[in-house]
Formats: structure tokens, C-alpha cells, sequence
């Protein structure tokens, strides 16, 4: 299987000495992400202040985002974390008694649960979706969401297991019930297509610091722009304000579109890493990585099966995504072992995942499982 990105090898240093399949945990570094990072820093050191940039690339970077997943740049906001995101978004809905509940499923990551969980307090009723064998049905959609849902948050990409949900069925399916549709896009992005107006998604979330090859500190927010003008964030900050410069404390009017939920100062030194970051993505193209990550997903299960290692992830090449889990006693333990041999891949629980990125050969692939079926036996 020719890698038709080996071009791009070279911009990852980490690749020279390192077998690097952890993307669902964190993306290899590229050297212009670097450069972005000593830019800010050097600016920093150089000048003393660098405010008047740092926003101008804020900007650039919200626009950066919105092309990739075909939004509007007010309909994007930047925060720290998709934690932040989910208690903003969660702690500025109405929780009417005759549509209060909100759906989530099992195959979430737990901080999802941890968020909506919390506003029972509040008035949240929250109704669990649970897999069976790490997948869900549209059927159960149907039966679960009702015309007393208020929101359906489901997660685009399994962090566990690799599922891939349809967003668009999904969509068509609570829309009927009147319930808004939250994805949680942090294992997706950069690596599968994402277009939030032909999905009709209502609200979308991911951070950069996995397939989006950047590093922790930024976390993006799209909301459908009249949706977003009809909610009043009680998670806010001068950064939410229309105008952040005006200094009013008795005063408070929102920004404009899905701005309204940004707080304080970001992360300026990950905002310059997510600049350049998305550049390289664009530069490259999703389709062509979607692509190629599909061959390189089905050759680590055939490969896995072959070698002996019992799968977590679907077999229907449909909801898979480039993540790909086996079962292993002592996960964590493995993954530190494979690191000793400079093999990066990411434990969770009873699984280990391996999630190669556009840079990744078949043969990175073939070595690493050849080492991971060693433990099994």
C-alpha cells in the first residue's frame, strides 16, 4: 500500500525514532505547528507584548476552522477544552418541564456524562442510549428520542472503539421530534469529512490536540447562527461581549452568533499551534486522509485477526473510523511497554487503540500489531 503523503513525513520529527499511532490521544507535532509555537513565544520575548497579532490570528485561525467543516466564522467559537464547551452549552439551555430531557448514549467520552449528568439539579431529565457490542441503531434514536427531548448529544467517532455514527440519519431522525442534535466531533476531525449544513447539525465541538495536530488549549464550538442568537450563555466572559473593549462592567450584550460563548483570554500560544495546524489539513484535504485511512483502518483488523488479537472495533467497514481497538489484559501496562520500544499507541480500560494518521505506512502498522500479538500470546 503506497502512502501517498510520504511527502509529508518529513515535517513530523517524531516519526525519525518514533512508531507514532496515538492520534486519537494526541497528533504528532509538524514542524510549521512548532514554528507557530516559537513565533508566539519569540514575539513575546522580542517585543513584550504581542495582543494586536495575537488577535488578528484568532481571527484567522476561527476562519481556518470554519472552512474545514463549512460553517460561517460567527457561527465558531473558541474556548480551552470540549469540557468548557459542553457546561457552557449545557448550563444556558431551558429545561421546560414538558421538554426537559436530554439523550446521550453509552459510547460517549465520560465527560459528556460527567456535564449533563450535573444539570438534574437544574432540571435536566437525562435518558441513556446503551450499545449493543459498541454500536447503536437508528432505531434506537427513534424510540429514545421523543417530543420531550431537548437535545440529543452523541459522539461522531467513538474514543473507544472506532464506531462512526451517520450524522445526517441521525439528524433526520431528532429533527422529526424537535430535539437539537449536539456532535461531539473531537476523534473525527481531521481525519472524515465534515460538512455541518448538508449533516444539518445544530451544535459541534472538538479540540485539536488529536487528528487536528495541534496541541491542548484550544477547543472549537460551532452553533447554527439563529440558533446560537436565541441562547444567553450564563458561562460568558468579556470575550462573549460585542464589544470585549468597552470596559463596561454594569452593561453586558452579547456578541453576535455563536461568539456570545467565548469567555476570557484563550490560549494564544494554541490558538498560533491550531492556525498552522489547519493550514496543513486544508493543504492536504479531508477526503484524501478519509480515504486513505480507510485502507490503512482495514488492514490493521485483518492484520490483528490474523495475528491472533480478539477485536473491540466494528467489522462493517461503514462505522469504522481510523481507529481500530483490541482487547488486552492489562492495557495500560502494554502501552507502556510498547512506548519502552518506541511504539506509541493509547490504552483505555480493557483496550488498545491504534490510530494511525495520514503520515503512517501499512508497515508502521504491520510492526507495531506484530509486537502488540507478542503480549496476547
Amino acid at each position: 500500500m503506497n502512502n501517498t503523503f510520504s511527502s509529508y513525513r518529513s515535517l513530523f520529527p517524531v516519526l525519525s525514532e518514533y512508531v507514532h499511532l496515538a492520534s486519537c490521544s494526541q497528533g504528532a507535532i509538524a514542524h510549521p505547528v512548532s514554528q507557530a509555537i516559537e513565533e508566539y513565544h519569540n514575539s513575546l520575548l522580542s517585543s513584550g507584548t504581542n495582543w494586536k497579532q495575537a488577535i488578528l490570528k484568532l481571527e484567522a485561525t476561527r476562519e481556518k476552522f470554519a472552512e474545514l467543516i463549512n460553517a460561517e466564522p460567527d457561527e465558531i467559537a473558541i474556548l480551552t477544552s470540549v469540557s468548557d464547551v459542553l457546561s457552557a452549552v449545557a448550563t444556558c439551555l431551558p429545561y421546560h418541564h414538558t421538554r426537559n430531557r436530554i439523550v446521550l448514549t453509552d459510547v460517549d467520552f465520560p465527560t459528556v456524562g460527567h456535564v449533563w449528568y450535573a444539570q438534574e439539579e437544574y432540571g435536566a431529565n437525562i435518558s441513556l442510549i446503551r450499545s449493543l457490542d459498541g454500536v447503536l441503531s437508528l432505531e434506537q434514536y427513534e424510540k429514545k428520542v421523543t417530543e420531550r427531548t431537548l437535545l440529543t448529544c452523541i459522539s461522531h467517532v467513538s474514543y473507544s472503539n472506532g464506531y462512526t455514527q451517520n450524522l445526517k440519519e441521525i439528524a433526520d431522525v431528532v429533527h422529526k421530534k424537535g430535539s437539537l442534535l449536539f456532535v461531539d466531533a473531537y476523534q473525527s476531525a481531521g481525519h472524515i469529512p465534515i460538512n455541518v449544513k448538508e449533516m444539518n447539525i445544530d451544535i459541534l465541538s472538538t479540540g485539536t490536540r488529536k487528528y487536528m495536530l495541534g496541541i491542548p488549549g484550544v477547543a472549537f464550538l460551532y452553533i447554527k447562527k439563529e440558533l446560537a442568537e436565541q441562547l444567553k450563555p450564563r458561562h460568558t466572559g468579556w470575550f462573549g461581549q460585542e464589544s470585549k473593549t468597552k470596559f463596561d462592567i454594569f452593561n453586558s450584550t452579547y456578541a453576535p452568533g455563536a461568539r456570545r460563548f467565548e469567555t476570557g483570554t484563550p490560549s494564544f500560544i494554541s490558538v498560533y499551534a491550531a492556525h498552522e495546524a489547519l493550514n496543513l489539513l486544508l493543504d492536504i484535504g479531508i477526503n484524501p486522509i478519509h480515504s486513505y485511512l480507510k485502507k490503512i483502518a482495514g488492514f490493521t483488523r485483518e492484520f490483528g485477526l490474523q495475528s491472533g488479537l480478539q477485536m473491540n472495533s466494528p467489522l462493517t467497514t461503514e462505522i469504522t473510523s481510523g481507529i481500530t481497538s483490541f482487547y488486552m489484559d492489562n492495557a495500560s501496562e502494554i502501552e507502556k511497554r510498547l512506548g519502552e520500544e518506541n511504539i506509541l499507541v493509547s490504552a483505555r480500560n480493557d483496550v488498545i487503540r491504534i490510530a494511525p494518521h495520514f503520515y503512517n505506512t501499512k508497515e508502521e502498522v504491520e510492526y507495531a500489531i506484530t509486537e502488540l500479538s507478542k503480549f496476547a500470546k
